[in-house]
């Protein structure tokens, strides 16, 4: 110790013990002068490493390792070498596992979208009519729109205040989940709901709810699978053409790259109820211009015929292309617990039980002929009992290699989280979800038996049970909730919202760490979509898809994570994104 003072020798013996104890492990797939590298701190989502360096060549990782590693594949004049050490964390490029940037847009290009704040006073009074003027000026067939209060009374004449602004064009206005919707006569009438001289033909429908007033007549609100079938008869085409579509994309995109996503499944491909999301998509792809993986499922509703709509699906498999992905069947078996169409077990305190869309042997049917077919399920499902009944199918009926997966999830059995270890079955979760307001608390406690009303939407039984987890915004159906991955991110590691004012977290017992959220962000939204060998994790081989973010969500104080935003996304190692 001449030269050195004992805390400049202790200082130094702590960091070669660290140094030691946690050493940086070196991976290449052969020398080569590469087309970019990268310094930082790099976590690379495989498990919780962390790197100095990367380089790319031809879009893919050809390094991950040390620094000094790093600098034998740079050729001056070459390559470019960006130095983001201390400038905040590296990572890969992030996936949405479930969400609707397909409607999302539609919603905003070819209706309106209400303010989720509005009163049902200052919807018919104000919203609407100017909704029906834009629609009228742009020549619509169908009035479209969505973002309503979910907690409107469905007693109210939404169908007569409807007519009385427009009764000779079709309506058709989804709350802002989108499980709920409002429409006027005429869109009743085209439906088959009823005649044109006010006949009643059809008052109930499996697996949702066709609200009857005091006059015996429909009242216009329609929940769950009403809805959609009400809204197959719009005219769709003319809402979701291939030059809508194509026109939106560029949008889409934007939205991704900007919030750090490379890779979504859109949860409901086929909302406008044909396929020229899909088809627009690949044309898309093949001429160059698609800079994300895009997964595509195809919705089978519960008042379809499946033997009918299975080989339709089967056919859309057509469209895959090299960055679009087709393998998905999307279906609903309950509505959701907050608003009471969830399906659960005990049933809710009023003595009534949720919705259930099919029954448990014609899931196990559809399963098995789609995972046959080459087709994974993804099914929407809430309340526990409807997720026992969708584990069941899937155990009974499907393909362990084919990762079904559980879409949502507000309650789970305890049992059946080792069932969904051993039979690989998938969950994408809400982690955003993962909050509540006071407000809504002491309605869920008032509303859900035992303790369901303060314990929702787990995250870390996942983990400790083996099951794979990734994560999803359901873009746009959360109004005013984050879409970005680090606003989520936060939610998931403090259960709290940065927006709203809880007293404490809900479920505390079920957050989980930073690692396990951005795992949950990147690799598992990979494994949900077969794209683990490719993307996903910084490892060479795969794909160079990351983001450079502009803070360490790593070891930033919990309540600033949501403030990171990705200072550059790149894809296949060439820039998207710059802030």
């Amino acid at each position: 110790m001449s030269n050195l003072t004992r805390r400049e020798f202790i200082k130094t013996a702590s960091l070669a013990a660290l140094a030691m104890a946690a050493p940086v492990e070196v991976f290449a797939a052969g020398k080569t002068d590469a087309d970019l590298v990268v310094y930082g701190k790099i976590f690379t989502s495989e498990g919780n490493k962390i790197v100095e360096a990367f380089a790319v060549k031809d879009g893919k990782f050809v390094y991950v390792g040390n620094k000094a590693g790093a600098k034998a594949f740079i050729k001056k004049g070459k390559t470019e070498v960006i130095d983001y050490t201390g400038k905040g964390l590296v990572m890969p490029g992030c996936g949405n596992g479930h969400a609707h940037y397909s409607a999302g847009h539609a919603f905003q290009a070819v209706g309106t979208v209400f303010d989720k704040s509005d009163s049902l006073e200052k919807l018919f009074a104000e919203s609407i009519p100017a909704a029906v003027k834009k629609a009228r000026d742009a020549g619509a067939k169908t009035i479209f729109g969505s973002g309503w209060d979910r907690n409107f009374p469905p007693d109210f004449p939404y169908r007569q205040q409807l007519d009385a602004i427009c009764d000779d064009i079709p309506i058709y206005f989804a709350d802002e989940e989108g499980h709920k919707g409002m429409a006027n006569t005429l869109a009743l009438v085209n439906a088959g709901i009823m005649s044109k001289d006010g006949t009643v033909l059809k008052k109930e429908m499996r697996g949702g709810v066709i609200a009857i007033g005091a006059d015996g007549t429909p009242t216009g609100y329609l929940s769950e699978q009403a809805g959609t079938f009400v809204r197959s008869f719009l005219d769709n085409e003319y809402l979701f053409s291939i030059d809508v579509v194509k026109g939106l994309m560029p949008k889409i995109e934007q939205q991704l790259h900007s919030e750090g996503y490379t890779m979504y499944l859109d949860g409901f491909s086929t909302y406008f109820f044909n396929t020229n999301f899909n088809r627009a998509a690949q044309e898309m792809d093949k001429a160059g211009d698609l800079h994300f993986v895009l997964g595509l499922t195809y919705e089978i509703e519960g008042w379809m015929n499946p033997d009918e709509a299975l080989p339709k699906a089967v056919e859309a498999q057509k469209y895959a292309s090299t960055h679009v992905k087709t393998n998905w069947i999307k279906l609903f078996i309950d509505g959701t617990v907050e608003s009471g169409t969830g399906f659960i077990e005990p049933v809710y305190n009023d003595g009534h039980q949720g919705s259930i869309n099919w029954s448990e042997e014609a899931m196990t049917d559809i399963t098995r002929k789609a995972n046959e077919n080459g087709l994974t399920m993804h099914i929407h499902a809430m309340g526990n009992a409807g997720v026992n009944r969708v584990v069941n199918a899937y155990v009974n009926g499907g393909k362990d290699e084919m990762r079904n997966t559980l879409v949502h999830v507000y309650g789970v059995i305890p049992s059946d989280y080792k069932r969904m270890a051993e039979h690989n079955i998938y969950v994408t979760e809400g982690m955003l979800w993962h909050h509540n307001s006071d407000e809504l608390k002491n309605f869920l406690l008032e509303r859900l038996p035992g303790d369901m009303g303060e314990k929702g939407f787990p995250m870390k039984s996942y983990f400790d049970n083996g099951v794979v987890m990734s994560s999803h915004s359901d873009f746009p159906a959360l109004v005013g909730s984050p879409d970005d991955p680090f606003g989520i991110m936060e939610i998931a590691v403090t259960g709290l919202f940065y927006k709203e004012q809880a007293s404490k977290p809900w479920w505390p017992e079920e957050l989980i760490t930073r690692e396990q959220a951005i795992e949950s962000l990147t690799i598992n939204v990979a494994k949900q979509m077969f794209l683990e060998n490719e993307r996903g994790s910084i490892s060479t081989g795969k794909y160079a898809d990351f983001l450079l973010v502009d803070k360490d969500v790593l070891t930033c104080p919990e309540k600033e994570i949501h403030e990171a935003k990705p200072a550059a996304t790149y894809f296949e190692g060439k820039k998207v994104f710059s802030a």
